[in-house]
Parts: structure tokens; C-alpha cells; sequence
């Protein structure tokens, strides 16, 4: 039981990779924490997780976050790991991106992720970890992707700074990039219809050199390895879960 009495908030832990990870947490022994902004799958996902508790909170609303924050204060009074999963997509031609795509986009994946970590510092200390959500976007050419790859790459650039300023403390911060999953995200995209959605998903598969798309559960696997004592010598890493895409796509 790798997280045995271990208290772990899950951002974005009601659905895709963060339910998963939340799941496979619990089952580990951990005492999970998830927020999520829809507040059926919450439910859904609380249910389903013996001495789960689930907030409502849009990462992007730091206020609602500072909340959340509190209140784990207020009743269990740490946290040991955090796992920043929550992400949105935005695909649109760069002649077509807007300012208000670019806000929402960074708001969440970029913005959201850190000062997200910066609020849970404060019930951080040492022998913590942190995990956050990248994306192998953030590395590579994808039409469409001006915003999303700013996001995730500038994730990317703001872990490694923060891993270097939080070692001193013994708090690890490390990063897990997944390719193509079958997530809802995927599904989630403005403007997008059922046949692009397909489209993608076909051209997603085709570059991936296991020719197939990845699961939740082996991103959250993942997850709890860089999260687990098993990662007790790794900090400042970018873990890809991605089929080989990256490196050999």
C-alpha cells in the first residue's frame, strides 16, 4: 500500500486520467481529495471512492481553489501528494485564434496549474510530491495547437523552476506528459464536430507507433510511480506515456 494514510488531492480527478489516478490512489490506501467543475461527475466519481471527498472548483478560479485548499486545512490538515490534472484542449488555425481562446486555454492548463501548486504548498512539507499533467503537445508540431502548446510547454518550462526551488524542501515535482488517450477531453473541444472529433482521433492513432490510443489508467499509473516513495531519487522529470509518438512517430 503504497499510499497507506497518505492524504492526496486529485485536481480535476473527476473524470479521464484524474479519475483513474484517483482510483488507483484510493486502492493504494490513500485518503483522496478531487475537485472537478461538473458537479454530477463528482458525485459519480466520490461514490465510487470509499472516504473520498469531492469539491466543486474550476482550477482557473483561484479563488475557488484557495477554498478547497482551506478546507483540507480545516479537516485533514495536509496534504502529502497533489496531482494536478486539470486541462482543457482548444484547437484552432492559428489565422483563428482569438484572445479570449489563448485566456481560457492558459487559464486553466498553465495559470490554474501553478498557482494551484503555490496554494497547496502551504500544507506541503517535506517528503512531499507533486505531479502535474503536461502533454507531449507541448513538445511537437500539431496544426491547430498555438495555445495549447504554449500552455503545456510553458508547464513544462515552470516545473522544472519549481522543482529546483522546492528540492532544498524535500518536495518532488515531476511531470507526466501523455500522447493520444481515450479520455472525454478528447471529446471536448469548441467547434469541433462528431466527424472532426473521429477524424482526429484516426490521425491521432495513426501516429502513434503502437497504432493505438492510450488508456487512462496507464497515465495513472504513471502518476502514482512518480508520486510513490518508488521515485524517491527523481525530481525535474518529464515522464512521457505516449505509445513511442514523441520519440519515435
Amino acid at each position: 500500500m503504497r499510499f497507506k494514510d497518505k492524504v492526496v488531492l486529485v485536481v480535476g480527478g473527476n473524470s479521464g486520467i484524474g479519475l483513474a489516478s484517483a482510483q488507483a490512489f484510493a486502492a493504494e490506501g490513500a485518503s483522496v481529495r478531487l475537485t472537478g467543475r461538473d458537479q454530477a461527475t463528482i458525485d459519480a466519481a466520490v461514490a465510487g471512492i470509499a472516504g473520498a471527498r469531492g469539491y466543486r472548483a474550476d482550477i482557473a478560479d483561484l479563488d475557488a481553489m484557495d477554498s478547497v485548499i482551506a478546507d483540507i486545512a480545516a479537516q485533514d490538515g495536509r496534504i502529502d501528494t497533489l496531482f494536478v490534472n486539470a486541462g482543457v484542449g482548444g484547437f484552432a488555425p492559428f489565422r483563428d485564434l482569438t484572445p479570449a481562446d489563448w485566456d481560457h486555454v492558459h487559464g486553466v492548463n498553465l495559470r490554474g496549474c501553478v498557482f494551484t501548486i503555490q496554494t497547496a504548498l502551504r500544507l506541503m512539507g517535506r517528503g512531499g510530491s507533486i505531479v502535474a499533467t503536461g502533454s507531449i503537445g507541448g513538445h511537437a508540431f500539431v496544426p491547430g495547437n498555438t495555445a495549447y502548446a504554449a500552455a503545456k510547454g510553458g508547464l513544462y518550462a515552470a516545473m522544472k523552476v519549481i522543482a529546483g526551488e522546492l528540492v532544498g524542501e524535500g518536495i518532488r515535482v515531476n511531470l507526466v506528459s501523455p500522447g493520444p488517450i481515450e479520455t472525454p477531453l478528447l471529446h471536448r473541444n469548441p467547434g469541433m464536430s462528431d466527424d472532426d472529433v473521429d477524424n482526429m482521433r484516426e490521425m491521432m492513432i495513426a501516429a502513434v507507433p503502437m497504432k493505438r490510443m492510450g488508456r487512462a489508467e496507464e497515465v495513472a499509473r504513471a502518476v502514482l510511480f512518480l508520486a510513490s516513495d518508488e521515485a524517491s531519487f527523481i525530481t525535474a522529470a518529464n515522464l512521457f506515456v505516449d505509445g513511442g509518438t514523441l520519440e519515435l512517430g
